[in-house]
Parts: structure tokens; sequence; C-alpha cells
């Protein structure tokens, strides 16, 4: 069996006492970094075999694991922190476990984008979590073209060296709208921060960050709903879409495949 195995993401009394049973049980832990998990697991007196399991040999360490549990042994895997999966290493993992059918469970615990909504008071009946964005701009401004008009609240995960950067992106793209900033989730000296996208704040660049946003405006989606088909498209064409993917992206705020089906 294989095991997801959530931690402390920076208090670990959060360790749940299933979390150390199974870490206690199985024959290897796999580790984004070892020397990390080294001070988790030490502090619960879990000594096991160690490999890494990191977004640099995901492929090859994934192959290496299902070797593994071919021969019959137990594997957990554990990120630095909170749930692996999740803006963490793990993905590549599960799915191949789906196509090779081999049985793998959750172990759930911490994790830092819902405390962080939790803390904020936004909307939480309804939420997006994005998570880092993409190094490519491309990519980053897809990641956000996804969810501009999408009412609910949004998660972004931030590093403390792209906190400004990619703050001043997310504005550009979005707009102004309200924001909470939350940093050393559980820890003693936990933080949060409200501010506005696009005014001047202060804040100590340190650990890395969730950033919650409010979600589109009620007024801008009627709007864009009011418009025909066609200015919806061209509206985002303006944006810098291509015909392709305004239609598309049109669509999806429709909820109809083809945008001109009903004209």
């Amino acid at each position: 069996m294989l095991y997801f195995v959530a931690t402390p993401i920076g208090n670990l009394a959060d360790m749940s006492f299933r979390a150390v049973e199974t870490l206690k049980k199985v024959d290897v832990i796999a580790c984004e970094d070892t020397r990390n998990s080294l001070k988790l697991l030490n502090h619960y007196d879990i000594k096991k075999q160690l490999i890494a399991y990191h977004k640099n040999n995901e492929r090859s360490s994934a192959d290496g694991i299902i070797k593994l549990l071919k021969e019959g042994r137990d594997v957990a895997v554990i990120s630095d922190s909170g749930m692996p999966v999740i803006s963490d290493p793990g993905e590549i993992l599960a799915k191949r476990l789906v196509e090779e059918k081999l049985d793998f469970t959750v172990v759930p615990g911490p994790n830092a984008g819902l405390s962080a909504l939790i803390l904020s008071g936004f909307d939480a009946k309804s939420f997006a979590f994005v998570g880092f964005l993409s190094d490519n701009n491309k990519h980053r401004r897809a990641q956000l073209e996804n969810i501009k008009s999408f009412n609910g609240s949004v998660i972004f995960y931030i590093a403390p060296h792209n906190l400004k950067k990619d703050i001043k992106f997310i504005y550009d793209e979005l707009g102004e709208r309200k924001a909470c900033l939350v940093g050393e989730i559980t820890k003693l000296f936990e933080k949060k921060f409200f501010f506005t996208l696009g005014k001047q704040f202060e804040i100590e660049p340190k650990g890395e960050f969730v950033l919650i946003v409010e979600g589109a405006p009620e007024e801008r989606t009627s709007e864009l709903m009011s418009l025909t088909p066609e200015e919806h498209i061209k509206y985002y064409e303006a944006k810098g879409l291509s015909r392709s993917e305004a239609i598309k992206k049109t669509g999806r705020d429709r909820k109809v495949k083809n945008p001109f089906k009903n004209l």
C-alpha cells in the first residue's frame, strides 16, 4: 500500500495520530527533502529508510516507488509541509498508481490554503485554488484568465522572493479587489494582512504566503452575460486571447460548449 501523508504546516503538534502510526509502520518514506523531513521524523522517533521524491526527480522516483510496491513493500509519501500532490510533488505518482491499478490512500491533515481561507473571513462557500503561479508568463496569464469572472474566493500560494511581483501581476490581471495575505500559519507569530490589490502595502517577505483574493464582483459577471456571444468573445480578444481561446472562455462563462449554439 502507498500512503500520501499530510504533515504539519508549521506547528509540529498538528501531526495526527494516524499519520504517526502510518509512518511508523511503513517500510519506506519518500520525502520532498530528507533533511527537512528528518526534523519531523526525529521529533516523533520515527526511524525508517528514506528516499528522495521531489519535483526534479518525480518521474524517475515514481518508477522506483512503484517497483517497491510491486515487491510487497509499504511506502509513505510526505512533502516538506501540508498535503503531498497539492502544489507539492505527488501528482505524477498518483496518476501512475491509477494507471498501474495499484492501491493507495490518503492520510489527511493540515492544508495551508484552506487554513488561510478561514483566517481571511472571505467567502468560503465557493472558492478556487490556483496555488503557485507558473514561471511562464503565458501560462500565468492563462491561470488567471480561467478565474477572472469567478465569484468565489481565490487561493494563491506565493514564495517570499516573488511576493511583490506576483501580487502586482494578479492586480494587473484581476483588477482592484480586496485581499488577505496570510503567513506563518499555525506558528507562534501567525500573521494576516488585509489590503486592496493595486494599493501600496508593506510586509516582510519572510516564509511562504497564502494570498486570498475576493471573487469577481457580481455586476462584472452579469455585465458580460448581458453581451451578445460575439461581443462577449470580442471582450476576451481585446484582453489578448486568441479567437479560439476567447470562444472557449465565453462558453465557460455561459456554461455552454458552443456559445453560438442557440443563435
